[in-house]
This record gives structure tokens, C-alpha cells and sequence, in this order.
């Protein structure tokens, strides 16, 4: 089963991530959609992925995508994905699989650019368009033979030059949701104070550390004072000498 793997890694009575069991879109390839999602888990990255055949074809990306076409990113091929997994952004609780924050950086469709994207796909020489809010053109998808020891299968995702191509950074340009709006922190913060520093990347606050109680220094006694009788008797002395 296609969503075996993605639902053997999770334990949904823990996750708030979706358990894939909802319907697919209508599988028209006019209107597959396509998503990216920002995710902070044991480091920051950015997640593809595709509608193919009732799932999401899903690549980890770590720098994200760039739209620069002399910049090829690296993009490890994940777990497919449920469709309903797209709309999905929150906070997955520390110690589950993927444990962090998850935002969804931009969204649309896409179209195949060959007549036979599975065949296209296979070849590990796949191009298409994306129509998202933040990402837009013809983008390409180039299988590799992989890196050191990982089992993952390793692509490159590159931009083709046209004229939504450009040396600026659109990740540090559009930060925000594209759902929501929000920041990756402001998601972050509904898991409480630890996930929002893991969100933003902050350490944690340093601990103010407890003054030391120093002990009141003793006050020198002074000499008791003199009794009215003893200054009497000592006047007395003088005036007799």
C-alpha cells in the first residue's frame, strides 16, 4: 500500500498529522496540487510534494527551493504522503517522527511538461510547472546516484530560466504561511516555549543564577553608655582635686 510506510513511522493517537484516510483530490491532471512545507524538526528544511496517483510524491529539500537556475538543490526522496497532508500545519509533539513544526510555506497545482510524467519520473529526468503563490514556472527534478552511505534516493531540484527566474532568495523574502500567514514561530508557540525556541532556532534562555545570600556583617557594639550616676561621681573627683 502506498501510505504503509508513512503510517508505519507515526503513531496517530500522539500526532496531530493526518492519517491519509480521507479521499484523494479528483486526480485530474489539470488540477494536481502541489505543496511545500516548512519544517523544523531535528533541523530545518523544506518539504516537496507532488499529487501523483492519490498521494504526495514527497522530497526533503534541507536548503529549500531556490529560483536561481545556476542553483541545484539537493532533494532526498521521503515516504509518500497522504493528499490531505498538504493543508497540514502544526506542531508534531517531541520524540514522534519528524518531531517539530510544520508550516505551509506555499501551495498550488502543477502540470506534467511530457505526455508521460510516470514514465518521465522513472527516466529520474522529470520536468514541470508549478502555478503557487510564491513558486511559478518550469522546474525540473534530476535523480541522482545518491550520496555517502543514505538509502534515500537522492534528486536534484533545479529552476529552468524563464521569467519567474532570480537570483534573490524567496525563502528569507516570503516567510510567512501561505495559509495562515503566520511565522514558523507563531505556529511553534501554540506547542509551548521549548517548541518555539526549536522553531526559531533560539537557545534557550540562560538561567538566572541565584544571588548569593551574603551574611549581614555584625555591627561593632558600641561601648554602653555611661550611667547618670557614674558621670555625677566622675565630676565629683575633679572638682575635689
Amino acid at each position: 500500500m502506498a501510505l504503509s510506510e508513512y503510517r508505519k513511522k507515526r503513531d496517530f493517537k500522539i500526532t496531530p498529522e493526518p492519517t491519509g484516510e480521507k479521499s484523494s483530490s479528483t486526480g485530474q491532471k489539470s488540477s494536481l496540487i502541489y505543496v511545500v512545507q516548512k519544517h523544523r524538526a531535528t533541523a530545518l528544511h523544506y518539504d516537496f510534494r507532488l499529487e501523483f496517483r492519490g498521494t504526495l510524491l514527497s522530497w526533503a529539500v534541507p536548503k529549500g527551493p531556490s529560483l536561481d537556475p545556476s542553483v541545484k538543490r539537493l532533494a532526498m526522496q521521503v515516504e509518500d504522503h497522504p493528499i490531505d497532508y498538504a493543508g497540514f500545519e502544526g506542531v508534531i509533539p517531541e520524540g514522534e517522527y519528524g518531531g517539530g513544526t510544520v508550516m505551509v510555506w506555499d501551495k498550488g497545482t502543477w502540470t506534467s511538461e511530457s505526455p508521460d510524467p510516470a514514465a518521465a519520473m522513472e527516466k529520474g529526468d522529470f520536468k514541470f510547472t508549478l502555478h503557487g503563490k510564491k513558486l511559478k514556472g518550469s522546474w525540473v527534478l534530476v535523480r541522482t546516484r545518491g550520496f555517502g552511505s543514505s538509502t534515500k534516493v537522492s534528486w536534484l531540484l533545479i529552476k529552468h530560466r524563464d521569467e519567474f527566474a532570480t537570483d534573490e532568495d524567496v525563502t528569507e523574502q516570503m516567510p510567512r504561511s501561505a495559509i495562515s500567514n503566520r511565522l514558523l514561530a507563531d505556529i511553534a508557540r501554540e506547542g509551548g516555549s521549548d517548541v518555539e525556541r526549536a522553531a526559531t532556532g533560539d537557545p534557550a534562555p540562560p538561567k538566572q543564577a541565584k544571588r548569593a545570600t551574603k551574611p549581614r556583617a555584625t555591627a561593632a557594639k558600641k561601648p554602653a553608655a555611661k550611667s547618670a550616676a557614674a558621670r555625677k561621681t566622675k565630676v565629683r573627683r575633679k572638682a575635689s582635686t
